[in-house]
């Protein structure tokens, strides 16, 4: 008998679902730094090519959508938009400046933007970006509002300066079909399906970006100080998943090479925590192997599609305790592992603090995500992690220091004796 195909829609139902019932974590300006940024994360579900949907004269609740004949279909397809920018924003060049990359590597963003003072907030924000970058309108029936994920920080010099608090709203397309959207020239659109992110059969194709750490570390135009830096603690690796996009628009040349789309940083976070509420809570005992879902657009009961060996976090060489069982957060994909062993030894000894946040997000992600709400768990991960990189970088650099000055010392002291 011929294998299900794995279906993501009821997992989509799940999370959207639960994404509106659960407040997210809002976090305020701090009076020195008042500056904020809205994304939107744009989910459609694109009908079976032998289903014929009925026109819809009235916009769906979440509920009826996920109960509507071509949504259910096995056929249907989810996916989920991403752009790529020519020119990135202001602060995507503060997150990734300097990177290293082949000619045909690309990386991709959700649409957006920062906050101007007229706006009435963070979804108008979302809105208004997402109109004037790719020319869709969100507030149109065609698509419906579910709800933000948590707000996250965009900072800089490993953690150090905060640069603004990003809010990241989630939206659904309702219809089969809606306006085409019409980009900026220098933007280009890609449809990932989902299932290439969450599927057990099919899991996500990791990679990484590398990024000169002297650029996070040493004064923009100081040439020498940078040198000396990359010499000292090398460059970081930051995970990333290869996106395989089902359509892009503007379509791309055929003579040009074909392009390996890279998620990573910022929006590498923002998707996982959109995919962490698709997990399962796990059973309270071994008693119970099946799990009770909450929205309509399930069965009643399920089991889990994730297994340990699919959702682990592509940490390669990095000790056990920084793994997960889970898809959850930002809180352990995004952060990188350096080029010398010797600073990633360190920044685990030093990392203590920053796993125990880590074993506590999990546990928050395995009951529900409904624990510890008023807890800035992504918040409290950077500048736990950014701490003990801090520490781990400075013991690397004396050491280093101090190797260099005994060699010159023995080198001295064996040329005067001989």
């Amino acid at each position: 008998m011929a294998e299900k195909p794995f279906a993501v829609t009821p997992l989509l139902s799940r999370a959207l679902h639960r994404i509106r019932t659960t407040p997210p974590r809002i976090i305020a300006s701090p009076p020195t730094q008042p500056k904020r940024a809205s994304v939107a994360i744009l989910i459609r579900v694109l009908p079976s090519p032998h289903s014929q949907p009925s026109p819809q004269l009235v916009q769906p609740t979440l509920s009826d959508f996920f109960q509507l004949d071509w949504v259910k279909d096995p056929n249907a397809r989810a996916e989920i938009l991403f752009l790529r920018r020519e020119t990135p924003l202001p602060e995507e060049t503060a997150h990734s400046q300097a990177r290293i990359k082949s000619r045909n590597e690309v990386h991709v963003a959700f649409p957006g933007g920062r906050t101007e003072p007229d706006d009435e907030g963070g979804m108008y924000t979302a809105l208004r970006q997402t109109w004037e970058e790719i020319g869709i309108d969100l507030a149109e029936k065609d698509y419906l509002c579910i709800g933000q994920l948590d707000d996250r920080e965009i900072t800089t010099s490993l953690g150090k300066r905060l640069l603004m608090i990003l809010s990241p709203f989630v939206f659904l397309q309702v219809t089969p079909s809606a306006p085409a959207a019409d980009p900026i020239p220098s933007t280009t659109l890609y449809w990932v399906p989902l299932e290439s992110l969450v599927s057990p059969v099919m899991p996500p194709q990791w990679s990484h970006v590398i990024v000169d750490a002297a650029s996070r570390l040493a004064p923009k135009h100081s040439v020498a100080l940078k040198l000396l830096v990359r010499a000292l603690v090398g460059s970081m690796q930051f995970p990333a998943i290869i996106l395989h996009p089902c359509s892009s628009l503007p379509q791309a040349s055929n003579a040009s090479p074909p392009q390996i789309l890279k998620l990573w940083g910022l929006s590498l976070g923002m998707t996982l925590d959109l995919m962490s509420y698709m997990i399962m809570p796990v059973p309270s005992s071994s008693n119970k192997p099946e799990i009770k879902t909450e929205s309509r657009g399930m069965n009643s009961r399920t089991s889990s599609p994730f297994a340990p060996s699919v959702m682990h976090l592509p940490y390669h060489g990095t000790p056990e305790g920084l793994r997960m069982e889970v898809v959850a957060p930002s809180l352990a994909s995004v952060f990188p592992k350096f080029s010398y062993p010797d600073v990633n030894f360190w920044i685990w000894v030093f990392g203590k603090r920053y796993r125990e946040i880590v074993r506590g997000w999990e546990a928050s992600i395995r009951s529900g995500g409904v624990n510890d709400r008023r807890i800035n768990w992504s918040g409290q991960a950077l500048s736990t992690f950014y701490a003990a990189i801090r520490k781990a970088l400075v013991v690397v650099i004396v050491a280093r220091a101090l190797g260099i000055l005994f060699g010159l010392a023995f080198t001295g002291w064996w040329i005067i004796s001989s």
